[in-house]
């Protein structure tokens, strides 16, 4: 049986439901697939799985410093491994950022990381005012008047492209 393995880093969820649905378009009678945030992966063995999917949100222009750990600690294990990696931004609900090429986050995602994935995905993330806190909801409402975002703080502005999703989650699975 193959094993799969998909972690998220995020701080919504938004990332989580992306590795939700890539998990059911993986999981088959052949495949065995688990999710786990990046807390719970730091207690699983790696070298047990035969795939590894990372998927990362953005925060203030930046993933966590523990995803970077994660990856910088075990990138001899992910690269050798059938692997994958993809971020979950707002910027990339623009067209001219939502590939891996374009999008600035994945771009230093690359530079700043020892791991080279064989599969990069970029999607666009999530906004969700109501469910923010005052500082979060007054920064993140900021930059988005400064990018021409939603700025209606009480409404909830969702940018993923489940299609595309879907499709780099069958590209991942075919691997």
């Amino acid at each position: 049986m193959n094993k799969t393995l998909i972690i998220y880093s995020t701080v919504d969820g938004q990332t989580r439901a992306i590795c939700e649905l890539i998990k059911g378009i993986s999981q088959t009678a052949e495949s065995e697939v688990t999710v786990a945030s990046l807390e719970e992966a730091k207690e699983l063995s790696l070298a047990s799985f035969d795939k590894v999917m990372i998927g990362a949100s953005i925060r203030y222009g930046k993933h966590r410093p523990e995803l970077y750990h994660y990856i910088n600690h075990n990138h001899a294990v992910l690269n050798a491994k059938q692997n994958a990696f993809f971020t979950v931004n707002v910027v990339a609900r623009k067209p001219e950022k939502n590939t891996p090429e374009t999008n600035p986050y994945m771009k230093k995602f690359l530079e700043l990381s020892l791991w080279k994935p064989q599969q990069l995905g970029v999607f666009a993330g999530k906004i969700d005012y109501p469910k923010y806190g005052f500082i979060d909801k007054t920064m993140i409402r900021f930059i988005m008047w400064m990018t021409k975002g939603p700025t209606d703080t009480s409404g909830t502005f969702e940018f993923t492209d489940w299609q595309q999703v879907e499709e780099f989650g069958k590209a991942f699975a075919e691997r």
